[in-house]
């Protein structure tokens, strides 16, 4: 039987210090301690201590007391300090590899992406060459004040929880040790797929202060994500947590089976989504590109041209996607019983329009749509979301955590 083991102290106020900060981000306003404590559950007295304790750690700033009350004390707002803690997200994908910086409160420190075509590409220079890019930020980062919570590296594969990628078949890597490079050492990055981090991206509040305006999914919400690139992968979100499987593989949705005698994908099987839906298989469905360039990034902005003005070649490549795309999203939804999907990355830049035509189709294919309101979302974080979510996922860890991280007396 195995051993229980007994929560102290500080377990509690690790604890405690996890709520309050989880409640602070998902809130679209500024909360007061009394208001906290309605929200969290916790006493006023409890909730002073740890407020203290956050404002001297500089994670938490109090605003200008409010004013209006009827009767009282005004009560004095708290919000995320800017300007002290960050996560870092890293990517290293089809189309290049880059970096973001996330302030808590939100904001986007810093970015940089280096745009390049990624066939044949060795590990060991572009994890280098990454490395290169992050050491002076790091160095920029300290000068200005901030703590790096966590980082997080995101890739176009298969990736285990110690840091070995298995494949990934875009890039033509595989069993690759990531523990061994420098900046996955220096900054203590764990590396995920990009489509779970991606995923995560689109969880309001889920490590930062929350600034998705009118978004219409709620922290807690469920929904499928879908990754449109050259790769078209997934991920799954139950009430607000990634579901990771029992190997953490789950989300594969672009080796879902399509059209048993379709094109032989590059896992080697038949007919796989990513054979009619992938930036390669759009592109030269669409005559813009022969397999050799079907890869390169500046050719969207001429099939979102083409498709918009009815280019049939382009208007069938794009219909024929989005037909297979709805066949996937069908199986899954019947299979988890679940109506809210969200689309980035490539086929996310044909804006509602795709969503409106794609709901329909995924819909007609359900078999309690006469019970199941599917709504297609568009993510609006379009460009390289996964290293958004990938500096989210940093910051996670001062949310699990924050004893780890704080100076206490």
């Amino acid at each position: 039987m195995p051993r229980v083991r007994s929560i102290n102290q500080d377990d509690l106020r690790n604890h405690n210090l996890s709520v309050v900060l989880s409640t602070l981000a998902r809130s679209r306003t500024p909360l007061s301690r009394a208001e906290l404590a309605k929200e969290t559950g916790l006493t006023k007295a409890t909730l002073s201590l740890l407020g203290d304790l956050l404002l001297r750690n500089h994670v938490i700033r109090q605003l200008d007391p409010a004013v209006g009350a009827a009767y009282g004390r005004p009560s004095t707002p708290l919000a995320f300090a800017p300007g002290h803690w960050a996560g870092v997200g890293m990517q290293v994908n089809t189309d290049g590899f880059g970096y973001l910086v996330l302030d808590i409160n939100g904001a986007v420190v810093e970015s940089n992406w280096c745009e390049r075509t990624m066939d044949d590409v060795r590990p060991d220079d572009i994890l280098g060459e990454l490395d290169a890019m992050m050491t002076p930020v790091e160095t920029r980062l300290t000068r200005r004040g901030y703590t790096i919570a966590g980082a997080e590296l995101a890739l176009p594969g298969l990736v285990t929880s110690g840091n070995e990628l298995l494949v990934a078949r875009n890039l033509g890597w595989r069993n690759l040790d990531l523990n061994r490079y420098s900046v996955i050492e220096r900054l203590d990055a764990k590396a995920e797929n990009e489509a779970t981090l991606a995923a995560l991206a689109q969880i309001p509040g889920y490590a930062s202060q929350r600034t998705d305006g009118d978004w219409p999914l709620k922290t807690f919400d469920s929904f499928i994500y879908v990754s449109t690139d050259i790769g078209i992968g997934g991920a799954y979100v139950r009430e607000g947590q990634i579901v990771r499987g029992d190997h953490g593989f789950a989300g594969e949705i672009g080796h879902v089976c399509v059209d048993m005698h379709g094109e032989l994908c590059r896992c080697g099987r038949h007919g796989c989504l990513e054979t009619l839906a992938g930036r390669r298989a759009l592109m030269v469905a669409s005559g813009l590109a022969d397999e050799g360039r079907a890869a390169d990034t500046t050719l969207t902005p001429k099939l979102l041209d083409a498709w918009r003005h009815g280019d049939a070649r382009a208007v069938l490549a794009v219909d024929q996607a989005m037909t297979a795309l709805a066949v996937a999203l069908a199986s899954v939804v019947n299979i988890v019983d679940i109506e809210n999907i969200v689309i980035g990355g490539l086929l996310g830049e044909f804006g509602d329009e795709m969503a409106d035509v794609l709901r329909a189709r995924v819909a007609s294919r359900i078999l309690a749509r006469d019970g199941v309101d599917v709504r297609v979302m568009v993510s609006p974080v379009i460009d390289h979301p996964a290293l958004h979510g990938a500096a989210v996922m940093g910051l996670r860890r001062l949310f699990d955590s924050p004893l780890k991280y704080m100076t206490t007396v």
